[in-house]
């Protein structure tokens, strides 16, 4: 009987404990991806860039197809939001954050462009994050 308790017990304490790691991870992206909005509306596109994996595997999907690499999204960004009026005043909406595994979370949400003398834009994305070297980074993005 002694043997079911600990039992029990242990797995309670194993599940407050994934829970516990889950919502530090959560707030981990949540923050990651509030200082990307910070660095972007401050026209600031390679501060925005540390939220991804600075890796030439990094993968970013688009409207135009498929960007390899930490330095050629920097790239595509830069032409795509050349200017303040272009970027606009970006704001996220995070629908969903499923932590998958210790050092592998999906991100469902959505991203507004507020851009008076352009034109407003805004879609989905889906984030593929891995924990790299101990901090949160976007892998793969697919945004449309």
């Amino acid at each position: 009987m002694r043997f079911i308790y600990f039992f029990i017990i242990t797995c309670i304490f194993f599940c407050l404990k994934v829970s516990a790691q889950k919502n530090t991870d959560s707030q981990a992206i949540r923050q990651a991806m509030d200082e990307q909005v910070k660095a972007w509306n401050n026209g600031d596109l390679v501060k925005f860039m540390d939220g991804y994996w600075q890796s030439d595997s990094l993968q970013f999907i688009g409207s135009k197809g498929i960007v390899y690499g930490w330095k050629s999204t920097l790239e595509r960004y830069q032409k795509s939001y050349p200017d303040a009026a272009a970027r606009g005043t970006l704001r996220f909406e995070i629908l969903k954050v499923d932590i998958v595994s210790k050092d592998a979370a999906f991100v469902i949400g959505k991203f507004f462009l507020t851009r008076p003398q352009v034109g407003d834009a805004s879609g989905h994305f889906t984030l593929l994050w891995r924990k790299v070297n101990g901090k949160w980074k976007i892998v793969v993005d697919h945004t449309s």
